[in-house]
């Protein structure tokens, strides 16, 4: 597993309040284990269909 650490400028293995370091003790990559998981929790399992910026975001040509 290769994990960058640093995700948009934040550190997410950092505790916010005082800094502390979070270790990745474990991760699940089978799809199907995450299914069930997700299922488990009422969570949805699909990818929502991508949606278009807004439209103040969108530059004049």
């Amino acid at each position: 597993m290769h994990y960058e650490g640093q995700s948009f400028a934040v550190d997410v293995l950092a505790y916010p309040r005082c800094g502390g370091r979070t270790r990745v003790i474990a991760t699940i990559e089978d799809s199907v284990v995450i299914r069930k998981i997700l299922t488990h929790l009422s969570l949805p399992t699909e990818v929502p269909a991508p949606r278009p910026p807004p439209r103040n975001l969108l530059l004049d040509a």
